[in-house]
């Protein structure tokens, strides 16, 4: 069994497409997937799974949510080893650590050129950074993300690909949620 992340896009966000997150876990009971847990309520769940393809979990997922809550929430997915190369990946987190509230990674649903990122012209404010490991945008927010222009919507625009963000130390306890 493998261990995987799905990262849910837009779920309880200022009281739309509420979802319970004992009623989440229980959709992915029904899935037959394993070892569920959620973490916040914003649509984080590790899991572990016997497929090896993470777009058709992605798919079966998003459609289980569409049948059980009535919503059509786009899903990514990814694998434990994917998170954890985008952790150790990051160029932006210090070695020592920082303030995780400062860096977000924005996970894109479909894949972009490294050149097509570098060509970007974005709309960074003083000391804010922006960079493309893999398929995950990893930002570093010295004023706070509540005040960045790089922003989730900003990269889908700009991109044109679906996207979903998390803060630092979402991401940190996920990856250390599969490690467990």
């Amino acid at each position: 069994m493998n261990r995987y992340i799905a990262l849910l896009r837009g779920i309880n966000v200022s009281g739309h497409n509420a979802i319970r997150m004992t009623a989440l876990q229980t959709s992915f009971t029904t899935l037959g997937l394993q070892e569920r847990q959620t973490y916040l309520q914003s649509g984080n769940v590790v899991f572990r799974a016997a497929s090896t393809d993470t777009s058709a979990l992605a798919q079966t997922i998003a459609t289980q949510i569409t049948q059980d809550f009535g919503h059509a929430v786009p899903v990514l997915v990814l694998s434990a080893a994917e998170l954890e190369v985008i952790t150790q990946s990051n160029p932006l987190w210090p070695p020592e650590g920082g303030d995780e509230k400062l860096f977000h990674a924005t996970f894109l649903f479909q894949p972009v050129a490294q050149a097509r990122f570098n060509a970007l012209k974005l709309p960074a404010a003083t000391g804010e950074r922006a960079v493309l490991v893999e398929n995950t945008v990893l930002l570093h927010c010295p004023g706070g993300y509540g005040k960045t222009k790089l922003s989730n919507s900003t990269f889908e625009k700009l991109l044109g690909v679906p996207a979903t963000t998390r803060n630092w130390r979402t991401v940190l306890a996920l990856r250390a949620m599969c490690q467990q």
